[in-house]
């Protein structure tokens, strides 16, 4: 997509070429992630993370029954950090290993590379199209995929919904607008009643599309998403469109193609999306639990042990990162999709 003067596009489609154009995307040319990108994800503050992400894999998997053949799949791996560690822990359980067809479903070309570059000589298959896992049960892994996908935004102003847009009238200078939305049509589309108590909505077609892939998969062929993002509860939708660049807030018309775009995930509508599948069952809470559940205070007892004084606090200073209310442990929600009559609920219960 070219963008011209006097150019106007809604925010979802000015997003998605911000983020992936193939030649311009801010995914698509360079890897941001770790002190040297623009933002640090949990596999890479402590591999600790990864190691209780799949210790809960190989849970899921004895209580699938052990099958013979299961897919696990990664949604949008990053730098491929949280898979190396996964498969650094599932080498020491053979069976598992030899079970599993380890996928990642990947956009970005560029960490593509970057992910066959850490992953070398490991029996990883990269797929572009949800199509291509073959009908087995199926563990997915979502770790800060989501909150990448392109949104829609839509205000309510007296008794009229407007889509906002952005307007190109100068390329140097784009600014967001305002066009008269017809939201019954649109309530009508995506089979749901979303204004309601609503004046401020946010709403990624593309994002509850592969939200409904996957659960379609998971009723099918058995398994389930375990799903890790920063996002909130509540009903009422807020604007939490934001952009970054070097580890700081950033304005979302400037730097198009050289900062992230993101977005906090509404649980509650996921919730809602999922429940009007039937069939399915989902548990939630926040990733400060779950992780301290899965025993993630023990593991860093462990492998602090004979070591010295820096290491030590080195290690407990990550774990902070990871679990503390006033860091990464409250605004990360975890969120796991399974069929209703699977009673597995380890770091949920």
């Amino acid at each position: 997509m070219t963008i011209k003067n006097n150019f106007e596009i809604s925010l979802d489609k000015f997003i998605n070429f911000a983020l992936y154009d193939k030649k311009k995307g801010y995914y698509m040319q360079k890897n941001p992630f770790g002190l040297k990108g623009d933002f640090i994800t949990a596999p890479n503050i402590s591999r600790m993370f990864s190691e209780m992400i799949a210790v809960w894999i190989l849970g899921f998997w004895e209580n699938l029954g052990t099958p013979k053949k299961i897919n696990l799949v990664e949604l949008g791996a990053g730098n491929g950090e949280m898979m190396k560690i996964f498969l650094e822990t599932f080498k020491k359980f053979p069976a598992f290993l030899s079970s599993c067809n380890i996928l990642i479903h990947e956009k970005s070309l560029k960490l593509k590379k970057i992910q066959k570059n850490k992953l070398d000589k490991e029996k990883v298959i990269w797929i572009s199209d949800l199509k291509q896992i073959k009908k087995f049960p199926t563990i997915f892994i979502a770790n800060e995929f989501f909150d990448a996908i392109a949104i829609k935004q839509f205000i309510k102003k007296k008794d009229l919904w407007f889509e906002r847009y952005v307007n190109f009238k100068n390329q140097k200078k784009p600014f967001f607008c305002e066009r008269k939305f017809n939201m019954k049509k649109f309530e009508k589309k995506i089979d749901y009643n979303i204004s309601k108590d609503q004046k401020f909505i946010e709403y990624s077609l593309v994002g509850a599309d592969y939200l409904k892939k996957v659960a379609g998969i998971v009723k099918k062929n058995d398994g389930g998403l375990l799903m890790i993002d920063y996002g909130y509860m509540e009903k009422r939708m807020k604007n939490t469109l934001k952009s970054i660049s070097n580890h700081k807030h950033n304005s979302v018309l400037k730097n198009i193609g050289t900062s992230d775009i993101t977005h906090n995930i509404n649980f509650f509508l996921f919730k809602k999306i999922i429940n009007q599948l039937g069939g399915l069952k989902d548990l939630i809470t926040t990733q400060g639990s779950f992780l301290v559940k899965l025993g993630i205070k023990n593991r860093a007892e462990i492998i602090s042990q004979n070591q010295s004084f820096s290491k030590k606090a080195d290690i407990y200073f990550r774990l902070k990162k990871l679990i503390d209310e006033k860091e990464m442990g409250n605004l990360f929600k975890v969120m796991f999709i399974k069929n209703k009559g699977n009673k597995y609920k380890l770091g949920f219960n």
